[in-house]
């Protein structure tokens, strides 16, 4: 079995933390062929989906985790299944890479996760088709608006749609003296839809992160729990990870959302989760699968290759 990564440049990754290199490591130790990829490398020939790709082999060690062979430049039909790692923003040029791929899953590659999928369930956005599942929400670029749903909610998170790892992330109230220019700031001046959700105190306890492989939660959750006098509990943000076991209120927010996300083609998806309400349906490049395997004596990335492989099978 052949299978191509598409992911952020390996020399700068921290193999600690790194869900695509656990993936990686999965697949090698299952004797897949690994090529590597970064988002330039992608390109269209008329209708031909290529990349210039590197053989690669991956090892646990934090002094030397890659070795890359020779670059080629070959169709992206050479490949079996090609993994579509890329962190955020999805920009411009990350749409574009979803297109290309889209052409090669068209050419019979499978491409996880799928490219339409991919821009159609912005990680924010996303939530609200489950609507059940979450404290109130508003999605708005307007300075009305959004003074209007915090004079109403009293203490509120607000987040851009498009990043990631906690970044630009403020907890606002009326009272806060900087109201106004974090609105024109993180709005663009009324130009940039933003999230805006109310506070859910339980975030004291952390932000789990649930991972799920074809639409099934790993039993298991991350929670990520905010450093002192920090809202944020994201791990790029200096959060403190804990694992534990899914609550009643996890499994059923699971099996809910997932067989949404089996239907459409997200084969691996991680939860955010505060208290009882979902809060992120995180699709580009999940983390965590380093933590709770450490935690639990987990092969989360081997149950997923394993489902890849007997799928494309």
């Amino acid at each position: 079995m052949k299978v191509g990564i598409v992911m952020d440049p390996i020399s700068g990754i921290n193999i600690k933390k790194d869900s695509s290199f656990a993936m990686l490591l999965a697949a090698q130790a299952r004797g897949c062929e690994l090529y590597y990829m970064e988002q330039a490398d992608l390109y269209l020939d008329m209708a031909t989906a290529r990349a210039r790709m590197h053989p690669v082999e991956v090892e646990d060690n934090p002094d030397h985790w890659f070795r890359l062979g020779d670059a080629a430049d070959r169709p992206l039909t050479d490949l079996d299944i090609v993994l579509m790692r890329k962190d955020p923003p999805m920009d411009a040029d990350y749409l574009v890479t979803t297109w290309i791929l889209e052409q090669a899953q068209h050419q019979g590659v499978m491409v996880v996760n799928d490219p339409r999928s991919l821009r159609d369930a912005n990680e924010k956005m996303f939530c609200t088709w489950f609507s059940g599942l979450m404290a109130p929400t508003l999605i708005t670029p307007s300075d009305e608006r959004l003074r209007a749903f915090i004079a109403e909610h009293a203490d509120v998170i607000v987040k851009p749609l498009h990043s990631m790892g906690g970044d630009s992330i403020f907890r606002l109230t009326m009272e806060d003296p900087n109201l106004s220019v974090i609105l024109e700031t993180i709005t663009r001046r009324g130009h940039s839809h933003v999230m805006a959700q109310k506070y859910i105190a339980d975030i004291v306890h952390g932000d789990k992160r649930i991972l799920l492989i074809n639409g099934v939660a790993v039993p298991w959750a991350l929670a990520r729990i905010p450093a002192s006098g920090e809202t944020r509990g994201n791990l790029a943000a200096g959060g403190q990870a804990r694992g534990q076991a899914l609550t009643d209120q996890d499994r059923n927010i699971c099996e809910r959302v997932g067989p949404v996300l089996k239907k459409k083609g997200l084969w691996f998806v991680g939860l955010d989760v505060i208290g009882d309400y979902l809060t992120e349906i995180n699709v580009t490049s999940p983390t965590c699968i380093r933590e709770l395997d450490r935690a639990f004596d987990l092969d989360i990335g081997g149950q997923l290759i394993d489902a890849l492989i007997a799928h494309r099978q």
